[in-house]
C-alpha cells in the first residue's frame, strides 16, 4: 500500500481543534499501520502560527516547500474571516492536483475563495452556511450534515466533525476495524454518519422561555410514541391550539409539527444504530405507527430507507 501524504494547512487564527482532531486520527492510523500516512503541516511562510485560542503551532514547512499531497486538509477558525490572496493562489494551484481535498469548519470558505467548491455540495459550521452560500452562489451549501463527501471533495461542520470525517477517510483507506480501533483509542463514536444533523432536535430548536412550552418540549422528547398532535400538545400547555402553535414557533424557531418530526426521526435513528429491535417495533416506539410510515419519513429526510440506514450504521459485532 502506497504511503499517503496528509498536509494540514496552518494560518494565524486557525482553530486548534480543527487541526489536532484530524491530525490525531491520521497519526493513530499511522501508528496502527506503519507506512500508511506521512503527516505534514505547513504555513504560508513556514513561520509559527497563533491559533484562535492563543496556542502557538510550529509548522513543518512553508507552503512553497510543501508540494502537492495526497490529502490536502484546510482547517477553519477566526483566521478565515479575512481573505488571504497568497493562500487562495496556492490552493488554486495545488488543490486540483490533490487526490483528496478536505476542509474542517470554515476551512470551506478558503476552498470556496480558491474556486475549488464551485458545483459541489458542501457544508460548513452552521453559523457560516448562509455566508458561504451568499458569497459563493456556485456552491451548493447544505447546512444540516456534520460532513458531506462530493467526489474527492469532503467538507465538515464545526470542530469535532473534523474527527468524524477523518475517521471516515481512514475507514475508506484501511477498513472499518482500523478506524474503529482509532475511535476507541480517542474515546469517540465511529459511527456518527455524515448525514447526521449538526444539531439534535433539542439543540436545533431554541429552548422556550415559558415553562409550559419547555415542559411540552421535554414531553415530546420523552414520549415520541404518544399523541403529539397540536391539539394534544396545546392541551398539555393549557393553551388554545392556535395560541400554542404561534407561541411555540415564536419561542423555539420551528413549528410544533417540525419539532415532532425531528424528535421522532432522531429517536428512530438512535434505535436503529444502537439496538437490534425490529423495524416494526422501532416504528411504533418512535411514533410512526407502521414501518411504511417510518420508511416514508426516512426517505423524505435522509434519502434512504430504515433497513439501508441500519445496514450502513449499525455497529458490527466485534470478533
Amino acid at each position: 500500500m502506497a504511503q499517503r501524504t496528509v498536509l494540514l494547512v496552518l494560518f494565524d487564527g486557525v482553530q486548534s481543534l480543527d487541526v489536532t482532531g484530524p491530525l490525531e486520527v491520521f497519526a493513530g492510523a499511522e501508528q496502527h499501520t506503519p507506512g500508511t500516512y506521512r503527516i505534514r503541516t505547513a504555513s504560508p511562510d513556514g513561520a509559527p502560527v497563533r491559533t484562535s485560542s492563543g496556542l502557538t503551532v510550529v509548522p513543518d514547512a512553508s507552503l512553497a516547500r510543501a508540494g502537492t499531497p495526497h490529502t490536502l486538509l484546510v482547517p477553519g477558525g477566526q483566521g478565515t474571516r479575512l481573505p488571504d490572496a497568497y493562500l487562495a493562489d496556492w490552493l488554486r494551484e495545488h488543490g486540483p492536483r490533490a487526490e483528496r481535498l478536505v476542509s474542517v469548519c470554515t476551512g470551506a470558505i478558503r476552498l470556496a475563495e480558491a474556486g475549488l467548491l464551485d458545483g459541489r455540495r458542501v457544508t460548513t459550521h452552521w453559523a457560516y452556511c448562509a455566508k458561504l452560500a451568499r458569497d459563493h452562489p456556485a456552491v451548493e451549501v447544505d447546512p444540516d450534515p456534520i460532513y458531506v463527501r462530493d467526489g474527492n471533495v469532503s467538507t465538515s461542520a464545526g470542530v469535532t466533525s473534523g474527527i468524524d470525517l477523518a475517521l471516515a477517510l481512514v475507514e475508506e483507506d484501511l477498513g472499518r476495524e482500523t478506524a474503529l480501533t482509532i475511535a476507541r483509542h480517542l474515546v469517540v463514536f465511529l459511527r456518527r454518519p455524515g448525514n447526521q444533523a449538526q444539531f439534535s432536535a433539542q439543540l436545533a430548536a431554541q429552548t422556550a422561555r415559558r415553562e409550559p412550552l419547555r415542559e411540552v418540549q421535554q414531553w415530546i422528547t420523552e414520549h415520541p410514541d404518544d399523541d403529539l398532535s397540536v391539539e394534544a400538545l396545546a392541551a398539555r400547555a393549557r393553551l388554545s391550539p392556535r395560541h400554542f402553535t404561534r407561541a411555540f414557533q415564536t419561542e423555539t424557531g420551528m413549528t410544533p409539527g417540525r419539532y415532532v418530526d425531528r424528535v421522532r426521526l432522531e429517536h428512530a435513528r438512535r434505535l436503529l444504530e444502537d439496538t437490534s429491535d425490529g423495524v416494526e417495533e422501532i416504528s411504533r416506539a418512535s411514533g410512526y405507527g407502521t414501518p411504511e410510515g417510518m420508511r416514508r419519513a426516512f426517505v423524505r429526510a435522509l434519502g434512504t430507507a430504515p433497513s439501508e440506514y441500519r445496514r450502513r450504521f449499525h455497529p458490527t459485532p466485534a470478533h
